[in-house]
């Protein structure tokens, strides 16, 4: 325990037959569970883990594949079962080290979070030994994903090294949230509808010859529809089911203006280029107008969002009242290893 807060650690394993054994061993006297969720991974992982000697260990395995999210899921359900305070996620490849926990959860432990998030972006010189495509891939997927999620003050959104407060993730369908690579993300959307304070815990970033599973492509064409909808889905919690705001309503109308803007601007321009006429200036102003109202709504959206963030050291989450009294569901599968 830390100051009287039972930590679990959920360690999602595939295909980490040679590293889970040095992520387990590692892990600091402090956490009280680890919780390795065998993701129906096709090496021995799960006898590896049979043999460790650590009385803390527990071992759930999944018949079929169920993705990082869902690995995590069904660690999570097992530690709230247990009793415990805060839930970790660590990767079972070894790039996070379990000794950082510690530092990992001092926010949550303190009150002045109630989620967070290890930063690897703190730390120049061991961001170069993280692959190119990796880097940039992470710095355009960072500025999608604080926009979608709502926490523009995290460095590293994307960053699967998280801790959160049981008392939060009890608000939440965990059985709701992304079973794959979204995960993360997906959580921090439903964290910020809660209004839940996330801190930045900086570590270095830890890349060996690891290989990453997750299809490039794919996250290219998915990611940024499944961002776009997740930021529908918090605006519309956060900003007009829970509390009606300015955030909506600018945003609303600045999207139909600038929508209609380019609609109506293109149409005109192109059916014009197809009959060899100039477009009229009045044409062009109307088409003009309304594109530059919708981007200043879209803006001041965004400046409205970003001063509503909520930071750590803030006030407790409101929202814990109106959905403490629902009932956790159960994650499908998540009894029976």
């Amino acid at each position: 325990m830390i100051e009287g807060k039972k930590i679990a650690v959920v360690v999602p394993a595939y295909r980490v037959a040679d590293r889970i054994g040095e992520v387990i061993a590692r892990m600091p006297a402090c956490v009280d569970r680890t919780i390795v969720v065998d993701d129906a991974s096709p090496d021995d992982v799960a006898e590896r883990v049979t043999k460790m000697q650590d009385p803390r260990v527990i071992l759930l395995r999944h018949s079929k594949n169920r993705g990082v999210g869902g690995a995590t899921v069904t660690g999570m359900l097992e530690a709230m079962r247990k009793a415990c305070d805060i839930i970790v996620k660590c990767d079972g490849d070894g790039q996070m080290d379990p000794a950082d926990i510690p530092r990992l959860v001092d926010p949550l432990v303190k009150g002045l979070a109630d989620h967070a998030k290890g930063c690897r972006f703190h730390h120049f010189r061991a961001l170069r030994t993280m692959p190119l495509w990796r880097l940039v891939g992470n710095i355009g997927l960072t500025f999608l994903t604080k926009m979608a999620s709502g926490y523009w003050n995290v460095l590293d959104p994307v960053n699967g090294f998280l801790a959160t407060r049981v008392e939060v993730l009890s608000c939440l369908h965990l059985s709701e949230i992304s079973r794959r690579y979204f995960f993360e993300t997906d959580l921090l959307i439903r964290l910020n509808i809660l209004e839940a304070r996330v801190a930045d815990v900086p570590f270095p970033a830890r890349y060996a010859d690891e290989v990453s599973t997750l299809s490039i492509p794919r996250a290219l064409f998915v990611f940024p529809f499944r961002l776009l909808g997740g930021l529908v889905r918090r605006i519309f919690w956060r900003y007009l089911f829970y509390d009606v705001s300015p955030v909506a309503i600018f945003a609303l109308l600045g999207t139909v203006s600038l929508g209609f803007g380019v609609v109506f601007g293109a149409y005109h321009w192109i059916s014009n280029v197809v009959r060899g006429i100039g477009t009229p200036a009045g044409t062009v102003i109307l088409a003009a107008l309304p594109c530059i109202i919708g981007f200043q709504l879209l803006v001041q959206a965004i400046v409205l969002d970003i001063q509503s963030t909520p930071r750590p050291g803030g006030e407790p989450p409101r929202r814990h009242a109106l959905l403490s009294s629902q009932t956790q569901e159960e994650f499908p599968g998540g009894n029976t290893p």
